[in-house]
């Protein structure tokens, strides 16, 4: 590694450290609900590992402890994790070169910290190597994916014991909070967002959480209906 790469890694590894924040009590929140629900330790930690996707890993736990259908809760848990196919058009630009191992690593561990870090940092950094950008990736990652697997294995392991006035469910709306908002700099963005918010809400009676579903699908055509418009009256500009 190059001694460019590696600073990169260690400017990754500073973004992503204040994450610990708000993975570790997410990682124990769904330790504790994992094994409450039913799951051995071994299947809650396996969980992480293989789906290493928090929101959709509560949704589809909860789908089937209200008895949905697999496919539902497969479905749910999909639409929830729509958003990394459009992370990874986002990062084709900047990593589409790297090589094939290191892409599926990348997409193994691509969450919304690594890649809300990355493509800030990729902006601002705009004479990056292709070697810099990964290493700045995996130093992003560095501090947040292992812990979220210690996080796990660890509620799994105390369960109940830690006291609900905790209130580690706060990680799960922070979380997205912190990641979401300064990356809302365009009307698409903020037109997709409300549309989001009001298609979830208006949609919430639907069986299995299906709402989330279809304010997904129609908030990512209102976000591109407005880039659209912006673009045709020469109002857009790029972020």
């Amino acid at each position: 590694m190059t001694e460019e790469a590696k600073s990169a890694y260690w400017q990754g590894f500073r973004d992503g450290a204040p994450f610990f924040l708000v993975v570790t009590p997410f990682a124990l929140l769904f330790g504790v609900v994992a094994t409450e629900s039913g799951l051995s330790v071994i299947e809650a930690l396996s969980f992480s590992v293989v789906v290493i996707a928090g929101a959709a890993q509560f949704t589809a736990l909860q789908l089937l402890l209200d008895n949905a259908p697999v496919f539902v809760a497969l479905a749910s848990a999909l639409a929830v994790n729509l958003r990394m196919a459009m992370y990874s058009a986002s990062l084709t630009p900047h990593l589409g070169r790297a090589p094939m191992w290191q892409r599926a690593l990348i997409a193994y561990f691509l969450v919304d910290q690594s890649y809300a870090c990355s493509i800030i940092a990729y902006e601002r950094h705009r004479d990056w190597t292709v070697p810099e950008k990964v290493a700045y990736f995996f130093g992003v990652i560095t501090p947040i994916c292992p812990m979220w697997y210690a996080m796990t294995l660890l509620g799994a392991l105390i369960g109940n014991a830690i006291p609900p006035e905790f209130g580690l469910d706060f990680a799960v709306p922070i979380t997205f909070i912190a990641l979401i908002a300064p990356m809302l700099r365009t009307g698409a963005h903020r037109a997709a967002a409300l549309a989001s918010v009001v298609l979830a809400l208006g949609f919430a009676w639907m069986p299995f959480n299906l709402g989330l579903m279809v304010a997904a699908l129609g908030a990512m055509m209102v976000g591109a209906q407005v880039e659209v418009v912006l673009r045709r009256r020469g109002l857009w500009v790029d972020p």
